[in-house]
């Protein structure tokens, strides 16, 4: 039989056991593809300008993610097809066939199974290219046409970028082979990842491990200046050090320990899995690590998309407040305005307060008291701290984000004196519009008082319109009220809001786009525990076989798999939950928003998703020790 021939049949008998491989894989392809295609597609043409720069640059850098963890992921199941391998070389060794020739049959094998996860990866992103359009624009709510046929380029890209790193990785399993001495051909399939490791070094990895977790959440919650970008970094690598190290150290000294209690161990028959809990978990611990650490990016992903949609709404709202706002010094111009705008529309509410500024100064000094009343008189929930005389309070406008996450206890200078700055806020009690182009300072009324002597007063005078409609008849109509004279300065701010939804679309496409790479990144981590599971059965079956011989009944023998595989499933799951609470803190901090709820809901999503991938395991290992 030739190699192509007999590489074939290998491909064909193993199929079953490289479904989770090639379909994993297939589906890192079709989103990989899927973001190609926008990028080349037109779908997005409706939106011009910095929204269309904004989405491009946003699928490149989605891309460019997505090919590096393409590129860690494919090096992972190559690594576990190699070793599914060592068996049938091992038999090839004493066949006679050379090293060059297993290497050879090796990297047919293997082109056959990247070419099948390529071929299934192309095919459902062709077939739901039109499918993944209409959810993305469902999900970002942005109303253009959808081209339902694909175009070449992104097959191309995607089938590059696909085979250079496959290749890459098989070659490196051929040369691999090509060194390896016979002895360790034949014994290949007996190692694994654990290497054995004294208690006292498991006691340091555990203590080291704790240590770079914490230091990497510390890290993760730091507040700062321009070197928060540098802490959230730091905290990325101490965070992915300190669960490799947990894993390696700290889990197997628990569970070690667990299996020492003899009390604990013969209670509910936990002799039958503890013990082989406490083998998988040194043997596999940089498989869990790294699980862990892709549900963790799945976790902050998908808590990054739902906080993105969350602030791009609270920014539309932010604008949403006035229509129509007039900062003037002619305390007459009220009523004018009013007239002005109810000829043409009704107001649903206006509004007015004091502002005090200064020479030469870019902000705005407003009264607790008077914001507190208008707060109360527009609907929005007030609970800032009333300041003391030297205290103040930033007033500022709704972003999307910043790195500056410094927010209290700062000291800022007014006019002629220097303010704690106790607290911040985003809420418009001015309106969006407005608190983007000035920033205010919150004093007390006494200060305000004395502030109002040394600088300029201005009044401000905003308006709800009840009908958008009317929006460019009311705005014509009040145009001729501005003023640049000294004696009657009017300056006049209008609010579209659907102007400002337009600008910032490019928010929905990243809330749509983390979405869709939570999707990958959880995928992922249940795809590489089911294989790991899936590749142990096989070493377990020997096992329960004389089990069962022993007189255990399989009912028994099942219960425990249960809860075997439960350990290996809760365990990073856990971590992830713990780790999560900080990773999503940070974008709190980044954001100033609670985000609590979303990091609750983004870890059962992603618990519910684990629960699938367990059941799938429990289900598979059983069939594969025969226990079914």
């Amino acid at each position: 039989m030739r190699m192509t021939g007999l590489a074939y049949k290998n491909f064909k008998s193993s199929l079953r056991s490289y479904l989770a491989l090639i379909f994993s894989q297939a589906f890192t392809i079709m989103i990989f593809y899927h973001f190609q295609n926008i990028i080349y597609s037109d779908a997005f043409s409706v939106l011009k300008g910095f929204n269309a720069r904004n989405i491009k640059s946003i699928v490149e850098v989605f891309s460019l993610v997505l090919g590096c963890f393409m590129l860690f992921f494919i090096g992972y199941s190559t690594n576990v097809f190699l070793t599914r391998q060592k068996k049938e070389i091992g038999i090839y060794v004493f066949m006679g066939l050379s090293n060059q020739k297993i290497g050879g049959l090796y990297m047919l094998e293997t082109a056959f199974t990247g070419m099948a996860s390529f071929l299934l990866g192309i095919v459902l992103g062709i077939l739901t290219t039109a499918l993944f359009q209409m959810i993305l624009l469902a999900m970002t709510e942005i109303a253009v046409s959808i081209r339902f046929w694909p175009s070449l380029e992104p097959v191309i890209n995607t089938a590059i970028v696909y085979f250079l790193i496959y290749l890459l990785f098989a070659f490196k399993g051929y040369v691999n082979i090509v060194r390896s001495s016979v002895l360790n051909l034949v014994m290949a399939a007996k190692k694994n990842e654990y290497v054995g490791q004294k208690k006292w070094i498991l006691l340091l990895k555990a203590v080291m491990g704790v240590g770079a977790l914490g230091f990497g959440y510390y890290l993760a919650v730091k507040e700062g200046g321009q070197e928060v970008m540098a802490y959230v970094f730091a905290a990325v690598v101490f965070v992915t050090v300190g669960v490799y190290l947990l894993f390696g150290g700290l889990l197997p000294v628990i569970f070690q320990g667990l299996a020492a209690n003899k009390v604990f161990l013969y209670e509910k028959q936990r002799n039958l899995w503890i013990n082989n809990v406490v083998f998988r978990i040194r043997k596999n611990y940089r498989t869990y690590a790294m699980v862990c650490v892709l549900i963790l990016c799945a976790a902050t992903a998908l808590a990054t998309g739902f906080a993105m949609k969350y602030r791009y709404e609270n920014i539309v709202n932010s604008h949403d407040i006035y229509t129509f706002q007039f900062l003037t010094v002619d305390q007459k111009l009220e009523e004018r305005a009013r007239e002005t705008i109810q000829k043409i529309d009704p107001i649903a509410y206006h509004s007015q307060i004091q502002v005090v500024f200064f020479e030469d100064s870019p902000y705005g000094v407003l009264a607790y008291g008077q914001v507190e009343r208008l707060a109360h008189e527009i609907g929005i929930e007030f609970s800032l701290p009333e300041p003391a005389d030297q205290e103040t309070i930033l007033l500022t406008f709704m972003n999307l984000m910043s790195l500056l996450n410094i927010q209290e206890r700062i000291l800022v200078k007014v006019h002629d004196r220097e303010y704690e700055q106790i607290a911040e806020t985003r809420l418009p009690f001015l309106g969006g519009a407005l608190q983007e182009k000035i920033s205010f300072y919150l004093v007390s009324d006494r200060e305000y008082e004395r502030l109002s002597s040394l600088g300029q007063e201005f009044y401000l005078y905003s308006y709800k319109l009840e009908d958008l409609e009317n929006f460019a008849r009311v705005e014509e109509a009040t145009r001729e009220l501005s003023s640049i004279e000294e004696e009657s300065y009017t300056g006049r701010i209008s609010t579209d809001p659907q102007k400002i939804r337009e600008e910032i679309e490019w928010v929905k496409i990243l809330y749509a786009l983390s979405i869709f790479m939570f999707m990958v990144f959880v995928v992922a981590g249940g795809c590489i525990m089911f294989m790991r599971v899936y590749n142990d059965a096989y070493e377990d079956t020997e096992r329960y076989r004389v089990l069962q011989k022993l007189g255990y009944d399989s009912g028994v023998l099942k219960k425990s798999i249960i809860c075997e595989l439960g350990v290996s499933y809760v365990l990073p799951f856990l971590i992830m939950a713990m780790s999560s609470r900080f990773s999503v803190h940070a974008l709190e901090k980044m954001m100033y928003a609670d985000l609590l709820q979303i990091n609750v809901a983004s870890v059962i999503i992603v618990l519910i998703v684990f629960l699938v991938f367990y059941g799938l395991s429990v289900m598979s290992y059983c069939k594969n020790v025969r226990l079914v």
